[in-house]
């Protein structure tokens, strides 16, 4: 876009007014991206004025206005719980959390690349990639279908991971020196009762440990959701101190056990 047709305030960009953007824009593709702002020009030009920064802020939140508050902390714990097992674990850390763009919710996050990336590792990603699910079950008694349904959901992740845990990175509990080919997963696990059977089994022990360690740490992940559900947008660093804040708490005050 042309500097022409943006106006925002310099005192915004001196406080980092930029960054709120950004954050809001978490979870959206490049072609939501373009289409928002082209759909906010379009607006402004009706109106016979600038775009400006308030513009954008709006048509980036605009979903998020929309989700009534039940589906906001539904959405608010699943994605918790993704944060908080990245981060205990220490497989990744979390760069961003948003409610509202993509899928209902994003987490975002850098793997860390001084793991070795052996099978217990694997596992724990393979954790933090159920925790969504756990996080509901723990807090609702129950899951949702946005876990499921397609191909980017946890649950298609998940299987594709623990698949190749079994049939392709030699950590299968049979024929483990063997290796087949990914393409054909799909059709692996219909005609291979005994793969199927190990890979479930894998995802089942995934789901139990994500459980327990979000069981450990409820407290903790009850605060980052209330935190999300409220701002709709946080960055990995306010998730780290607001993780650190409950840790240090709980060691302060160790019977204060929530049930």
């Amino acid at each position: 876009m042309a500097d022409s047709d943006l106006s925002i305030d310099s005192g915004q960009l001196k406080t980092g007014g930029l960054k709120p953007l950004a954050l809001a824009a978490a979870g959206l593709t490049g072609a939501d991206v373009e289409r928002l702002i082209r759909e906010a020009r379009q607006k402004a030009r009706r109106e016979q004025r600038r775009l400006s920064y308030r513009d954008i802020e709006t048509a980036f939140t605009a979903g998020q206005a929309a989700m009534p508050p039940d589906v906001i902390w539904r959405i608010a714990v699943h994605e918790s719980g993704h944060a908080l097992a990245y981060e205990l674990s220490g497989i990744a850390d979390v760069q961003t959390m948003s409610i509202g763009n993509g899928n209902g919710g994003f987490v975002a996050s850098r793997r860390k690349v001084d793991r070795i990336e052996n099978e217990a590792w694997l596992d724990q990603y393979l954790s933090c990639i159920l925790a969504g699910r756990a996080a509901e079950r723990l807090v609702f008694g129950e899951t949702v279908m946005g876990s499921g349904g397609n191909e980017v959901s946890d649950l298609a992740r998940a299987t594709k991971l623990a698949t190749d845990a079994e049939a392709a990175c030699g950590f299968g509990k049979t024929q483990s020196l063997l290796y087949r080919s990914v393409q054909d997963q799909p059709s692996l696990l219909s005609l291979d009762r005994q793969l199927a059977g190990q890979v479930h089994a894998r995802l089942e022990a995934a789901e139990h440990r994500a459980t327990e360690l979000l069981s450990r740490n409820r407290v903790a992940l009850l605060a980052l959701a209330t935190r999300l559900a409220k701002a709709k947008v946080l960055d990995g660093n306010e998730v780290k101190v607001l993780l650190s804040a409950e840790a240090t708490a709980a060691a302060e005050n160790p019977d204060n056990i929530t049930p």
